[in-house]
């Protein structure tokens, strides 16, 4: 989380559910039935300059900066070369940037600039999941999707406006506008299924296990689901451009049917686990982490810990908290208001709506000023509090599918952990980062999670998302799995 000064003037706990499942980017697959002839495809129109460096830099900004590790670097790049060898256009230019960021994600600029997380270097297996991805983005270049995706968007602008002005009807300018967008977002989605089918032909005539995508596509689909603690994931596929998971795992099975009617290829996992070993995994400590239900930011100095049962996510923005089975929410954010404005005062001064006036105490948090209140929607309860730390403001929001007294005293258990971290703490706090470890006999997911990784929540469920293992899988002995370490 970083200092934030906007003030927000309505939350919506259901939006703290659906981000979690948003930090899934882009990311192989396959079309069944689509077999691309890239001969036919459109030259890429702009090669030879670099990356626009104001787009570079707000990437850079948004992702946490690049992720340095020159040894990791080299073997992404050696995977982009053997895909642009394969690509039929050895001409394209790629340059490779590792973003120091956990989300799953991977694009790519026209200019042939390549971005991929540390987040997804994580989730994936083996060199072949990740030729999948990478060979997915480097379609959208090769295919030259921005270019005629702009287009698009000029012609859906153009209509609309001549719709609305020359023909004098802006509302039929609005429809006509809605449409386009639609048909736009269909636009991206066919997209996405041809840079599927293009990248699972890359990285098969790259010498890849096909199979690469529909593994690690099975794999974004449980860490999907995991992190959003079950929620059905179909309400959000709809809202996206995107197809659903489980239709690009089976197209991505017919489409590596095309160039291998076995499970032949490469996949590396060896040396891939061997590179990744190490690998910082998770939150950077220095815009604080979670562990379990406690989140710690040592450079901001507090911890606090979140009521029993739910599960935290840090952004940009602000600490977000969902409760196991819905009907509970949270959102912890720093704001700096005036040093004469009261905490009272500010908890009625409208950046959230429908605040009680009646319920607004003043009460101390371990030493610092604080204030509460309740709020009221149609559906939802709310508990605010606002902590003065230092110079900055901590708003700390609770929310309850209805009111009840248990809640409340949950919600005031929590608020009461909100404490300055000890120079020991501070000093002590380190990232999560992968490990390799060999699996011994009498080995199980569940006792290598119990071991490694108790801290987290959920640790057996982490444990097979992390490794690609399906409900069931066993281990064994002699296997490199993959743990998570401080």
């Amino acid at each position: 989380m970083h200092r934030s000064s906007a003030l927000a003037r309505r939350w919506v706990p259901r939006a703290a559910l659906l981000l979690v499942l948003f930090l899934t980017g882009c990311a192989g697959g396959a079309f069944p039935g689509s077999h691309v002839t890239l001969a036919n495809l459109p030259k890429p129109q702009q090669q030879a300059q670099p990356a626009p460096t104001r787009e570079h830099l707000r990437i850079l900004a948004a992702y946490g900066g690049p992720y340095n590790d020159p040894r990791l670097e080299d073997m992404v790049t050696h995977i982009v070369d053997r895909l642009v060898a394969a690509s039929e256009r050895p001409d394209v230019k790629y340059k490779v940037t590792i973003l120091n960021s956990p989300a799953v994600n991977a694009f790519a600029l026209p200019s042939g600039q390549l971005y991929v997380t540390r987040g997804l270097l994580a989730l994936a297996n083996d060199s072949s999941e990740l030729a999948s991805v990478l060979a997915h983005e480097m379609a959208h270049v090769i295919a030259d999707h921005a270019a005629i995706r702009a287009d698009q968007v000029r012609h859906a602008a153009m209509v609309a406006t001549v719709v609305s002005d020359v023909m004098g009807d802006p509302m039929a300018g609005a429809l006509a506008l809605a449409k386009s967008k639609l048909a736009l977002a269909q636009f991206s989605r066919a997209q996405e299924l041809e840079a599927d089918a293009i990248g699972v032909g890359i990285a098969a005539r790259a010498g890849y296990d096909p199979y690469g995508a529909a593994r690690f596509l099975e794999s974004m689909g449980r860490n999907s689901a995991l992190r959003s603690g079950g929620l059905d994931s179909k309400t959000v596929d709809f809202m996206s451009t995107h197809p659903s998971t489980p239709e690009r795992v089976t197209n991505a099975r017919l489409n590596a049917r095309q160039y291998t009617g076995a499970r032949g290829g490469e996949r590396d996992r060896a040396d891939y686990l061997a590179h990744i070993d190490g690998l910082v995994y998770g939150e950077d400590p220095a815009e604080g982490f979670a562990r379990g239900r406690r989140f710690i930011h040592p450079r901001l100095g507090f911890t606090f810990t979140a009521p029993e049962g739910f599960t935290l996510d840090n952004t940009a923005q602000a600490i977000l908290g969902v409760k196991d089975g819905g009907g509970q929410a949270m959102r912890v954010d720093v704001v700096h208001i005036p040093d004469e404005q009261t905490l009272s005062s500010y908890l009625t001064s409208g950046w959230l709506t429908n605040v009680d006036p009646a319920s607004v105490q003043e009460l101390a948090v371990n030493g610092f000023p604080a204030a509460t209140a309740t709020a009221g929607g149609d559906d939802w309860w709310f508990r605010l509090y606002a902590v003065r730390f230092g110079s900055d403001v901590y708003r700390f929001i609770y929310a309850s599918k209805g009111r009840s007294g248990d809640s409340d005293r949950e919600f005031r258990a929590s608020i009461e952990t909100f404490r300055r971290l000890t120079p020991a703490e501070i000093q002590a706090a380190r990232p999560l980062r992968v490990k390799v470890v060999t699996v011994k006999p009498g080995d199980t997911p569940e006792s290598l999670a119990t071991r490694t990784m108790a801290s987290l929540g959920q640790p057996t469920a982490r444990f097979r998302v992390l490794n690609g293992l399906a409900a069931g899988a066993r281990l064994k002995p002699g296997d490199q799995v993959k743990v998570l370490v401080e």
